[in-house]
């Protein structure tokens, strides 16, 4: 009676949220099917809108259509709020629309945020999700205000003010959509801006900002001595930095002498487009250079970043960089045979380095099954390409090497679903959707096997 009793669906707060993703990604699929969101005065195909809407909402930036063409500005305002709600998550917006009207947030909302948020406990959430929002919109604001200084004189004032709020919004959520796009000229990214050091510093440290995560900021402002900093920081930071150098490291030698990339460039433009080049695979989807005309080390080297990913609690995807660390150190733990996880001279228990190679095996089966799919119904692509897709679904990233837009009805909704996946994390779906009816007080007796 109890396993069956266990076996019924409850609103968890982990089903909560993964529903209330899919919720808000059907709402903004409808509206981006009117017609007024669309510049031709037709309605889009749901197959497409619903696309658009799971990439907005998932922070991902594929599209099967050109953002800056296809859609009227309340298409495009539909896609901004729908980065926004899905980079902050529903549960912040829904937070603050409950402070502006007054209404006590619940414990069972608490519940539902400590998911979200990816917090130890339940004290000072309604605090935190005001900080987060405060954080958010002002440092929005300030790249927002830094970047109409190229925009406006090139957009003019309405439509340069507007852009500029689009890529502050895009670029700190990580979502990676632009609508710099022209007839003739789609799916162009901010390619045209490569060698403006305003444009791809502004949108580069919007990305770093928003893929470290909130809550290693706010310790950062109240800790002020990066040494009392907690573990989880010093590790999120110490790996994105490594990253991020080592990346741009990388791509300036993997891509110096490709005329189809950076080899042309001055050597400003070839340090900018390296360091963005390894910072936008960090869940953002902007490019400043051609993916498509990439070498293959330099494609590798992509999805291997975007794979990783941003930090927890962040606006970013990917298994996290975090979780990237610690696995590292798992590796070098074992091979100086310590029973424990050691980094900064802490222990890691065991249940948390459980869970993050259970998060990189779901991760890593999740992408070579859709990829294989996709090998199936995307008849004429190539494996690589369909791999670099797949993996910038997963990780939220939305760069592609020209798949997207030529992707077969099967394939938008494999790619759709995979973004979901990422957004929401493939761990807290499983969890989500699984049925615990059997007792996890059972054990059963200890045996060995042979590894390696």
């Amino acid at each position: 009676m109890q396993y069956r009793k266990d076996r019924s669906f409850k609103f968890t707060p982990v089903r909560i949220l993964a529903l209330g993703f899919a919720a808000v990604i059907l709402i903004g699929a409808i509206l981006l099917t009117l017609p007024i969101s669309a510049q031709d005065g037709k309605a889009t195909s749901f197959i497409d809108s619903l696309f658009t809407s799971t990439s907005a909402v998932c922070v991902t930036g594929l599209v099967t259509l050109d953002t800056g063409t296809h859609w009227t500005y309340f298409g495009k305002t539909v896609i901004i709020c729908l980065i926004q709600t899905g980079g902050l998550g529903f549960m912040a917006i829904a937070t603050l629309f409950s402070l502006i009207i007054g209404k006590r947030i619940t414990l069972k909302e608490r519940l539902v945020m400590q998911e979200a948020m990816n917090s130890f406990s339940l004290q000072g959430l309604v605090k935190t999700s005001k900080y987060i929002l405060t954080f958010t919109f002002l440092v929005e604001g300030t790249a927002a205000l830094i970047m109409s200084t190229v925009f406006i004189p090139d957009y003019g004032w309405v439509k340069g003010i507007y852009y500029s709020i689009f890529h502050a919004i895009s670029a700190f959520c990580n979502a990676g959509f632009d609508v710099l796009g022209v007839p003739g000229k789609e799916f162009g990214s901010i390619t045209a801006y490569a060698d403006n050091p305003v444009i791809i510093l502004v949108i580069g440290c919007l990305i770093i900002i928003g893929g470290l995560g909130f809550f290693v900021w706010q310790e950062i402002y109240y800790t002020k001595n990066l040494k009392r900093l907690s573990l989880h920081s010093k590790l999120a930071i110490t790996v994105t930095a490594m990253l991020v150098v080592g990346g741009a490291i990388l791509f300036f030698l993997l891509e110096n002498n490709n005329p189809g990339t950076i080899k042309n460039m001055s050597m400003k433009g070839k340090l900018l487009s390296s360091f963005f080049a390894s910072v936008t695979p960090r869940t953002a989807g902007f490019n400043s250079i051609s993916t498509t005309d990439m070498t293959t080390a330099g494609r590798f080297l992509t999805i291997i970043l975007m794979f990783i990913g941003g930090s927890p609690g962040s606006t970013a995807g990917g298994i996290k960089t975090v979780t990237f660390g610690m696995l590292v150190m798992t590796v070098v733990s074992v091979i100086k045979g310590r029973e424990d996880t050691e980094i900064f001279q802490r222990r890691i228990g065991k249940d948390t380095v459980y869970k993050g190679f259970a998060i990189t095996v779901i991760a890593l089966a999740l992408v070579l099954t859709v990829t294989m799919i996709l090998s199936i119904t995307e008849v004429g692509k190539t494996f690589e390409a369909l791999l670099y897709e797949t993996t910038s679904a997963f990780g939220t990233v939305g760069l592609t090497i020209g798949v997207t837009p030529t992707l077969s009805r099967i394939g938008r909704l494999l790619i759709s679903f995979t973004m979901y996946c990422g957004r929401v994390g493939p761990l807290t779906l499983a969890i989500a959707f699984a049925n615990k009816g059997m007792a996890s007080s059972i054990k059963y007796p200890e045996d060995k096997i042979l590894v390696g």
